[in-house]
């Protein structure tokens, strides 16, 4: 997964935290630790829910992993006003992550 992307995107969405962190030069690494936290929560919700279902498919614990994972880091961060372009929901995420040739 694209994880450091999709940390960048939120904190994109933040302006005035992107560019305290950029003055600050702390954006590279406040964004790799949110990837890691990301990464790391992600992993142990699919383990979670594997746990609790072991019948249910792998796609939809994925899923629902990254779903829950990415609520949980959104939830942290500082609230600012999304400009209308720029919201990230999980539908927008998965459909990046999902399409290869988006990706450059």
């Amino acid at each position: 997964m694209l994880y450091k992307t999709i940390v960048q995107t939120l904190l994109e969405q933040r302006p005035r935290m992107h560019e305290q962190l950029r003055q600050d030069r702390k954006l590279l690494r406040t964004l790799e630790n949110y990837a890691t936290e990301l990464k790391s929560s992600h992993e142990s919700w699919m383990r979670v829910l594997s746990q609790e279902n072991p019948e249910r498919h792998k796609d939809q614990v994925v899923t629902e992993a990254f779903e829950l994972a990415l609520n949980e880091l959104t939830d942290r961060l500082p609230r600012e006003s999304p400009q209308p372009d720029q919201e990230l929901s999980l539908d927008k995420a998965m459909a990046f992550i999902r399409n290869p040739s988006r990706r450059g």
